[in-house]
């Protein structure tokens, strides 16, 4: 990974740029490297050994088969964030982080289900049989639960790590994750407190270009791992054949028996009740 990452293409995108000197936090002195017309000036030669550390701890999670959440609300990220987040399988918040998202994680889930929820009313008809203004009130519902929380419909479990773009606007995030010790990972810039996360990345958080090469290494990492993570579950099916010939007495006493009769879970039937009396409650609000 060391290999990838040149200093001159962290010059070119940007990523030295800190904050004004009057804005700094203290605690970022080791990873500033000068000043210059009233702006801080970050150690690139730090800044590559930092992203080499999380690339490689990242890569660690991803292949262990944990999700990282990626998290940035502010303008220039979002889309970057999104696109990168989403090439390799990870779950995203780019709109406002939803309070509770992983200290009440039981709750959020719970409006995600409602979210397929609806999906099943729209696919067995009984979405047809509602009137046209609760029609209307449930997919009014529907948009706002895809576009806060669409990104996350995959995230069965909490997170095995968080990545932060500017903790100094994800308070909230990094505090949720610091009660459950989640991991934290961030691009933090001279304006904000290293000690807040588990791995830092000393960059500019704010320019499109900085955010992106950094997103760029980090994402790459994570495929790698997802990879290696494939590629360790596909070598023992090669095996796989010899152990089934090894008992075949098992197997033909196997069909020999009769099969048992298990009585059926009974169906639940869907109820569309709940979603019309919230999409309703939403409406109101």
């Amino acid at each position: 990974m060391a290999n990838n990452i040149e200093v001159k293409e962290l010059l070119d995108a940007g990523v030295h740029f800190g904050h004004l000197t009057r804005r700094w936090d203290p605690n970022m002195a080791p990873y500033i490297y000068m000043e210059r017309n009233g702006i801080h000036i970050i150690n690139l030669y730090k800044t590559a050994a930092k992203i080499e550390e999380s690339s490689e701890a990242l890569k660690k999670i991803a292949a262990s088969g944990r999700k990282i959440l990626f998290v940035a609300t502010k303008k220039q990220a979002k889309e970057i964030v999104a696109e990168k987040a989403a090439k390799a399988n990870q779950p995203y918040i780019t709109e406002r982080w939803p309070g509770g998202m992983l200290t009440n994680f039981v709750t959020i889930r719970k409006a995600v289900k409602k979210m397929a929820s609806i999906d099943r009313m729209k696919k067995d008809g009984t979405f047809n049989t509602l009137s046209k203004k609760e029609r209307l009130q449930v997919d009014r519902l529907r948009a706002k639960l895809e576009k806060n929380l669409g990104s996350i419909s995959d995230m069965t479990r909490l997170p095995g790590a968080l990545f932060v773009v500017d903790i100094t606007r994800e308070h909230i995030a990094v505090k949720e994750a610091q009660k459950l010790n989640i991991p934290i990972f961030a691009m933090v810039d001279t304006n904000s407190d290293p000690r807040q996360v588990d791995y830092l990345i000393p960059a500019n958080d704010d320019a499109s270009k900085s955010i992106d090469k950094v997103m760029t290494f980090v994402s790459d990492a994570i495929i790698e791992g997802l990879s290696e993570r494939k590629a360790s579950k596909d070598a023992p099916k090669k095996d796989a054949p010899a152990k089934a010939e090894a008992k075949p007495a098992e197997a033909k006493a196997t069909e020999a028996k009769p099969a048992e009769t298990k009585a059926e879970a009974p169906v639940v039937a869907e109820v569309e009740a709940p979603v019309v009396a919230e999409a309703a409650k939403q409406e109101e609000e």
